[in-house]
This record gives structure tokens, C-alpha cells and sequence, in this order.
């Protein structure tokens, strides 16, 4: 990959305009000055750093939007987008689908410099270029120093920390060379590439390897003393200077107002309440091609309401931005409210491997179903048996895609066989395949009897969470009936059943499928191996990879071995073209063993925006995973057709 695609040289063109007006705290102010004066291990630059006193505004040399490059037009700003979650927590989606990111996936998915300025890579030594000039939300500025203070008092502070950093910084066990260059410059530096790193960092959840270090320090116990840190965290009850630091350390979450921020809205509303506001950045990094700051929008506000009443409440147009919380099912009637309450549903297509996904343990802990489950011909005998035609119908209204778990056809990587191999409905041959197996044997009520005479009773677990995976099992249970299988289900909490999933204890588990469902090459095939932890169809193999053998067992099946011997490979390499080859040998192995046994994808995700909101596109694709739900469609290039909005209600 080289340094070229990773540069932002938009600016040129930029006509300058004023910025707006806005202030430091005295607060922030005191807090960073007090961080600066107090740290003894600065490199000598650092020292000249202080709490601007300027007003804020965008970086020196700030991102780009080309927005009628995109069919979008250029915004003005002001006014509220108004929008519903489940519960208080749920605020945190901000920082998913607003989507800040050091380098980010467009809509196109191409990895391009976000926050960054430029990324140059050669080989496994990645050099980051900050932005000049650009600031965190509190006015201080964003430097090398945040990522130093990451590296050295978060990622490898065990109080903080006690596993060391994240696993994408691992290259063969080892942690790479960490160099702060200047106020600007940071170089991660690894003995061989790192394909993993990039994309970590373009997540949907942000590994955030910078922290505001101005605003941490102060209980932080290597900068003001154990004894101190301690003390600040016990007069807010918390039980050490770790729990208190972790407490403010709060970029994610978003429940801490008073941490800097660099997304585009900042927090102002501390949790427990049932309204959260979101103010605009004043020291957001982009702009569009006039010179306006992004985002347009000035608040969001985020208003608690039950799960059962999001629908009823979009449809009686309370959210002028909605789409998490929502189903398929949901589409009538939302499109029933949009006359009334001037909105739009918008169908996105879902970007996942399959609606339901049936997950057979290879790693149980019970003899017989782990030697059944291991046999390509029982595993092909269900995926032959389930009618994913009426699926399709019942589910998905006959919008959808059937056969095996694999990636879409929107992918580059795509070839027809992944999806159709192994996934026709065949109830003949399935039988024929369980006779094969010496499943011959019956009992009264017609189910099939295992070797020791137990019947064949495939207890599924699920966690209840998704209503289409419940209503989908009810409809396999015939299916599998008419070959002789018996299924039960039985809903679970997800806690538990991810205890009992590592535990050995399931026979089957009923899941969404392939999140990773549009990827490019350079995408991490991860969730396609043990690589990936917690996999539903080999936890026990899945522990031991991510334990590097020290719990779990390791897998002894040739062609689940060989799947993590080509994720080793893609790691291996930073050749797109070897990558490529590497996604499509792993999807054809998955299509011919049948490692999990698909149905249906192609659901439609309802995205309601107003009808005045401006540039939230018609279709586009909707998953966790690359898309961020709607992060990389840009949700501070969303603006109010008539500027601010002046409703009463957001007031």
C-alpha cells in the first residue's frame, strides 16, 4: 500500500473563510497546564506546549469534503437532529456511526487519512503525520504527546491494562518500536508488515490509541504519585486511581462531558438522565470545499424510550434520525407516519453473510454430537434439509438471498459457488446422507436415534435477542422434522451463553452470520478462522489461538487448520493481490465444508431521516462491520435544507 493513498491534498483549492467563534475553559485551561508542568519524561518540544487561547476552529490544514464529488450538496449550518435509543447506554453509537477515525473507510470502502493527515507505510514501518494545528474539543492541542501517553501510561501501564496493548499491535508475539518524532510524527515500526493495524484502526469500534493526555495526567498515579492518585479516586468512592482514571477516560462511552474529544459532537449530558445533548466540535478537523466547518448540524439530542415504542415513536415523526432499533418487519408501519410527519424510510440493504446462521460446535464437550458435528455429510444433511425458499418468503418477503453464510455480491471477492455450494433444499438427499451416517434407527414419534440409542434431539441455543433468528428456528424445526432431526430451542442470555459456548456446553448455536460480509482484500478474513475469538463453531479452538495455547485446545481437523494457516498467511503479506486470493480460498473452504450452515441474507435496514435532512442517501449498505452502521455515509455532512432548525420540541 503506499504512502500515496494515504495523503489528503484537498486544501489547495480551499478558499479561506472565518471560523467560529468559541472559548476555552477555564477549566481545560488550568488542567493542561497543570499536566504540562508537572510531566518530567517530555521530550524537549513538548514543553513549549500550552492551552491555545485563541478561539477553535479546524486545523491548519483540515480534511477536505468533497461533497459534489459525491452527488452531495454543500450545507449550511445550524439546527437539532433528533434521535431515539433503548437505554442510556446506548449514547456510545455516537462514536460508532459518527465515525472519527485516524484513517477511515469512505463510502466506497477505501481506507483514506482521517484525523490523519497522511499515512506512509513501507512495509511494516507505518509513519502518521498529524494535522497541524488541530485540536481537541477543549481548545488544548492534539500532538504525539497523546499518543505517547497511550502508548507508554495506558496500553502498557498494567494497572490500566493488564493484558499490554490490543493484538493488532502484535507482529509474531512481538509489540512493534514506538517513535515520537516531533509534535506532529509518530512511527510505529514492526520487523515485517502488519496488514492487521490499518483496519483495526478503521474499526467500528474505535481502538483510540491516543488519549487526551492534558486531561488524564492529573490522575494519572506516574505524574502526581500513587498516594495522590489514589486518594482522588477514594473521595469519589472508587476503589483506586485505575477505576478513577478509567471512569474520565471516556471517549467511547460518552458519558463524561468534561473529557476532550475529537469527534464531531461533544457530550454535555452526564448519564443517568432520559435526554442527552451533543454539541458541535469547535475544533472538528473537517470542512467541505467552501470552507464551512463540519459537521453542519449544531445538537444532537438523544431521547430514552422502551424498545417497544421506538417504532410507534418514529412513526409519530418524534426522530428526525432513525435506524438502530429498527427491523424489517417495522417498514409498513413507517411507511404508514411519512406523509404525516414529513419523513422518508429509506431501505438500506444489510451487508451480512446471512439473517440466520446455524453454528454446529466441532469443540463440544460431549462425545458423540462433537464426532456427528466434525462429519462434512451431517452438517451438508442439514443445510439440504432447511427450505430456504420459504425462509426467504416468511422472513425477508422474498427480497432475499439464499443459500450458505458467505459474503455478498456487492465484494469484489465474491464468486457464485460460495453461496449456492452445498445450500439447494434436497430433503432426499439429506436423508440419504443421515442413512449414510448409520442414523438409520427411529423412534415412536419418527426422530432419529444416535449410535447409543439417544434420539436425535439438536438442542439450538440462541440469545433471544433477535427476533427473525427466533422466528426462523420455528420454521427449520419442520424442515429438519421431515428428515428425522428434532430441534429445540432454547433462548439464552448472552452472558450465559457465551459461558456456556467456552465452556464446551453447546451443540448448536443460532446467530446472525458473516458480519464481514462486503470485504476488500486488505479487510482482515479473521471471523473466517479460530483467528477470531469466541466463534461459535470452534470456541475451544478459538481460546487456544487467542491464548497462544495456553487454554483451549488446539484444533486437530486438516481443514480448519489449514483455514488458520491462511490467515497467518494474509497476515504474512501486505500484497493485495495475495490477499485476495488468500479471502477467496477461505470462503470456498467454508463453502464446501459447510462450517456453518447459512439461509437467508438480504434483509433491508429502514433508515428514517426527515425530509428535510439533507445528503442521508437513498440506499447504501448497512452493517457493523465495515460501514459502521451509517458511519462512513457521514453524518456531519447531514444539514437542514432551510438551516437551523427552530421546532419548539428540540429547543
Amino acid at each position: 500500500m503506499s504512502a500515496g493513498d494515504f495523503r489528503d491534498d484537498a486544501f489547495a483549492s480551499l478558499p479561506h473563510r472565518g471560523r467560529r467563534d468559541g472559548t476555552v475553559s477555564r477549566r481545560a485551561l488550568l488542567a493542561g497546564l497543570g499536566a504540562t508542568l508537572s510531566w518530567s519524561r517530555a521530550p524537549s518540544w513538548a514543553f513549549a506546549e500550552t492551552p491555545p487561547t485563541d478561539a477553535p476552529g479546524p486545523p491548519t490544514k483540515p480534511a477536505v469534503a468533497d461533497l459534489a464529488a459525491h452527488g452531495r450538496r454543500l450545507g449550511t449550518a445550524g439546527g437539532t437532529i433528533r434521535t431515539l435509543i433503548a437505554k442510556a447506554r446506548d449514547v456510545r453509537y455516537l462514536s460508532v456511526y459518527g465515525y472519527t477515525r485516524l484513517v477511515g473507510y469512505d463510502a466506497a470502502l477505501n481506507l483514506r487519512p482521517d484525523v490523519l493527515e497522511r499515512v506512509d507505510v513501507e512495509g511494516g514501518r507505518f509513519t502518521f503525520t498529524l494535522r497541524q494545528g488541530h485540536r481537541w474539543s477543549d481548545g488544548h492541542p492534539f500532538t504525539t504527546e497523546d499518543f505517547r501517553y497511550y502508548w507508554e501510561d495506558v496500553a502498557n501501564e498494567k494497572a490500566l491494562n493488564p493484558d499490554g496493548p490490543p493484538a493488532f499491535f502484535r507482529v509474531d508475539g512481538k509489540l512493534p518500536q514506538v517513535e515520537f518524532l516531533d509534535p506532529v510524527t509518530v512511527r510505529y515500526s514492526w520487523d515485517r508488515p502488519n496488514p492487521m493495524f490499518l483496519p483495526a484502526l478503521a474499526a467500528p469500534r474505535d481502538p483510540l490509541i491516543y488519549r487526551p493526555a492534558h486531561y488524564l495526567k492529573p490522575y494519572h498515579a506516574r505524574y502526581i504519585g500513587k498516594e495522590a492518585a489514589d486518594a482522588k479516586a477514594k473521595a469519589l468512592k472508587l476503589r483506586s486511581w485505575a477505576a478513577l482514571h478509567n471512569r474520565l477516560d471516556d471517549n467511547y462511552e460518552l458519558n463524561n462531558p468534561e473529557c476532550p474529544t475529537l469527534q464531531g459532537w461533544v457530550p454535555r449530558t452526564r448519564s443517568p438522565a432520559t435526554r442527552f445533548r451533543f454539541e458541535r466540535n469547535r475544533s472538528y478537523h473537517r470542512v467541505d470545499t467552501a470552507g464551512t466547518q463540519l459537521p453542519y448540524v449544531d445538537t444532537i439530542v438523544m431521547d430514552v424510550a422502551s424498545q417497544g415504542l421506538l417504532v410507534a415513536k418514529t412513526n409519530a415523526g418524534e426522530a428526525d434520525l432513525m435506524f438502530r432499533g429498527l427491523t424489517m418487519p417495522d417498514i409498513p408501519s413507517l411507511k404508514e407516519g411519512e406523509a404525516a410527519h414529513r419523513y422518508r424510510t429509506n431501505l438500506w440493504p444489510v451487508a451480512r453473510g446471512s439473517e440466520i446462521a446455524l453454528y454446529p460446535n466441532l469443540t463440544t464437550t460431549d462425545p458423540a454430537w462433537r464426532q456427528l458435528n466434525r462429519d462434512v455429510r451431517y452438517r451438508h444433511a442439514l443445510s439440504l434439509a432447511i427450505d430456504r425458499r420459504t425462509l426467504n418468503n416468511t422472513l425477508l418477503f422474498g427480497l432475499g438471498t439464499e443459500g450458505n453464510d458467505t459474503i455478498l455480491s456487492d465484494s469484489a471477492l465474491f464468486e457464485p459457488e460460495m453461496r449456492t455450494l452445498n445450500a439447494a433444499y434436497d430433503p432426499a438427499q439429506a436423508a440419504k446422507l443421515l442413512d449414510e451416517l448409520g442414523l438409520t434407527g427411529r423412534d415412536g414419534a419418527g426422530t432419529r436415534l444416535l449410535p447409543g440409542g439417544r434420539p436425535l434431539e439438536i438442542v439450538v441455543e440462541s440469545d433471544g435477542e433477535a427476533e427473525m433468528v427466533l422466528d426462523a428456528l420455528l420454521l427449520i424445526t419442520e424442515f429438519w422434522r421431515e428428515v428425522g432431526i428434532r430441534l429445540i430451542t432454547k433462548p439464552q442470555e448472552r452472558t450465559n451463553l457465551h459461558r456456556r459456548s467456552i465452556g464446551g456446553m453447546t451443540i448448536m448455536v443460532a446467530a446472525q452470520g458473516l458480519d464481514l460480509a462486503v470485504p476488500t482484500a486488505i479487510m482482515p478474513p479473521t471471523e473466517l478462522s479460530p483467528a477470531q475469538p469466541e466463534h461459535y463453531s470452534w470456541p475451544l479452538w478459538s481460546m487456544n489461538v487467542e491464548s497462544r495455547g495456553k487454554s483451549g485446545e488446539p484444533c486437530d481437523v486438516p481443514e480448519v487448520q489449514r483455514l488458520l494457516d491462511l490467515d497467518r498467511q494474509w497476515r504474512d503479506t501486505d500484497d493485495a493481490a495475495k490477499q485476495a486470493a488468500i479471502w477467496r480460498e477461505m470462503l470456498t473452504n467454508h463453502a464446501r465444508n459447510t462450517w456453518v450452515i447459512g439461509t437467508v441474507a438480504g434483509a433491508l435496514q429502514p433508515v428514517v431521516g426527515a425530509d428535510r435532512l439533507i445528503n442521508l442517501p437513498k440506499r447504501a449498505l448497512y452493517s457493523w462491520e465495515p460501514t459502521a452502521m451509517i458511519g462512513v455515509q457521514r453524518l456531519d455532512e447531514l444539514f437542514w435544507e432551510t438551516g437551523a432548525d427552530t421546532r419548539a420540541e428540540v429547543r
